[in-house]
């Protein structure tokens, strides 16, 4: 069945020796009425609608910036373009302002006309129609990408690859499709959690080449743009890769943005992977050091409290000397103009490094178990991209970045870990010692009922972890598995089943993106 035509309205005193112009667009499928001044054309596009206005600016009567502001009082959304014989800058800013959707001058050739009226009627329908053919092509590829992954790389690019699908099949409203991303993606957090259980352990234990890990990051990103100028450390704590990769358009007006992958170490909660990033130390290493951390390994904001001091320790290590370091945690942007302003402050007195963590995303999926309000916002994977980026858009941690690209400093964006979608339950048996997390658990004598939906060992060493008491285990949810207990089965399902969670082996959780933003303006 053909679609119904496209009625285009054009407006110029001139219209009789457009009539070729009409018969060309005509010829493609197009409706157009032509009509001699605005008056009229306002008359008729209150009597029917019209998908486009084509608008001349210099006509006898009414001007076409005239037209187009009678015209937006009564529909404001019309789409308009602006067609005039002059090049002054300052009509083609007026109607901009204005918010027309293309502006030409003339004399215009049909084709030109042609390429400005497709773009603005066929352009979403198009691109739809693009994208959906790019993924077929590329679909039977995927398939055997994800049977022959077995390097942290194939893993890497694959899961890369499929969030790019992911968005860029939303974008363009072809939402039939993702339910194939998505089937995809099952599948490779079924091939991803056994391939882990096998070589992170070998990573842990300096036996395998590891891919870049949390403990890398400020060595890899941080200490090469050291030097006269401060380098900002911007932590956005709980940031999926899709997530991200929804900011990166409200980033590139300010930054060149360079972006890099690394995976999360394990168990991906805030306590180990955050720490990690800012001591470059896996767990041990920093229990060895401060002994009285560890007894307190299920609190997570008592773990996370001297990041600071873990920060400088790095620093020290890494460079033979002191580097001063400016270190906020923010959990609300109600505190962003004193947050910036402390900054700023840090940055002229010529401080080495900035370190800031945004607690939002992290605090987002926490409340989100908790309220039904939050729930619905973010259902799934494609509400909680567009929340996170209407946050970020109208945030603090924005507004800071600016603030260092006008002064010419380089970013280091990056992440802890970032989160999966719950579905499905799995039973634990545990003691009433073990740690009151859904993703991962340690504890005397604890296992799951099905050993299939989880990472299990009583080797610390497996986790670069400190030595644990006689008979500890430490199980950690594969896939997107949570744990509940048996006594409280149907409750946990209840409240925790399509929530989005962290702590476990998944894609999601651990690959994860580390950028380097070079500032555009100077």
């Amino acid at each position: 069945m053909s679609r119904p035509s496209r009625r285009i309205l054009w407006v110029d005193d001139e219209i009789d020796l457009l009539r070729p112009h009409c018969l060309f667009l005509e010829e493609r499928g197009y409706q157009v009425d032509g009509i001699a001044n605005g008056d009229d054309a306002l008359a008729l596009l209150a009597e029917q609608p019209y998908d486009l206005v084509l608008l001349d600016e210099q006509m006898p009567g009414r001007r076409g910036l005239e037209v187009l502001e009678e015209l937006r009082r009564h529909d404001p959304n019309a789409r308009v373009v602006m067609i005039t014989k002059s090049e002054e800058d300052r009509t083609m800013t007026e109607a901009i302002g204005r918010r027309v959707d293309d502006y030409l001058v003339k004399p215009t050739s049909p084709l030109q006309l042609l390429s400005v009226v497709t773009r603005i009627l066929e352009g979403s329908s198009i691109r739809q129609q693009q994208v959906a053919q790019d993924f077929a092509q590329r679909f039977p590829q995927l398939g055997w990408l994800r049977q022959d992954a077995d390097r942290p790389d194939d893993f890497a690019s694959l899961y890369s690859e499929l969030v790019d699908w992911h968005v860029r099949l939303r974008a363009a409203g072809e939402d039939g499709l993702l339910a194939t991303v998505e089937s995809l993606m099952q599948e490779l957090r079924r091939d991803f959690g056994p391939w882990i259980q096998r070589v992170y352990p070998r990573w842990m234990r300096g036996e395998d080449e590891p891919p870049v890990l949390s403990t890398d990051l400020v060595e890899l990103f941080v200490l090469p743009h050291l030097g006269d100028d401060p380098v900002f450390l911007v932590v956005l704590d709980c940031m999926r890769l899709d997530q991200w990769r929804v900011l990166v358009p409200l980033l590139t007006p300010d930054f060149d943005v360079d972006e890099e992958l690394h995976f999360s170490i394990l168990p991906t909660a805030t306590p180990y992977a955050r720490n990690a990033i800012f001591s470059g130390q896996f767990p041990d290493e920093i229990a060895r050091a401060n002994p009285e951390w560890w007894e307190r390994q299920d609190d997570e904001g008592s773990l996370n409290a001297f990041e600071d001091r873990l920060l400088a320790e790095q620093l020290r290590r890494l460079t033979g000397r002191d580097v001063p370091v400016h270190y906020e945690k923010v959990f609300s942007d109600r505190d962003a103009e004193q947050t910036r302003a402390r900054v700023l402050s840090a940055v002229r007195s010529r401080v080495g490094v900035v370190g800031l963590v945004f607690n939002f995303m992290d605090m987002l999926i926490h409340s989100r178990s908790d309220s039904p309000v939050f729930m619905e916002m973010a259902r799934d994977e494609v509400s909680l991209r567009e929340l996170t980026r209407a946050w970020f858009e109208r945030s603090g941690v924005l507004q800071i970045l600016r603030e260092a690209a006008r002064e010419g400093l380089t970013v280091v964006l990056t992440t802890d870990h970032g989160s999966i979608l719950c579905r499905r339950p799995t039973t634990v048996f545990a003691r009433r010692d073990a740690t009151s997390n859904l993703r991962y658990k340690f504890g005397q004598d604890l296992r799951a009922e099905d050993g299939r939906t989880v990472f299990s060992t009583r080797d610390p060493r497996d986790l670069h972890f400190p030595p644990g008491r006689l008979g500890l285990s430490y199980v950690i949810g594969l896939e997107d598995y949570f744990m509940v207990y048996p006594t409280k089965l149907r409750e946990y399902q209840n409240r925790y089943r399509e929530s989005f969670l962290h702590g476990g082996v998944s894609p999601e959780e651990m690959i994860v993106p580390v950028a380097t933003l070079k500032p555009r303006i100077r």
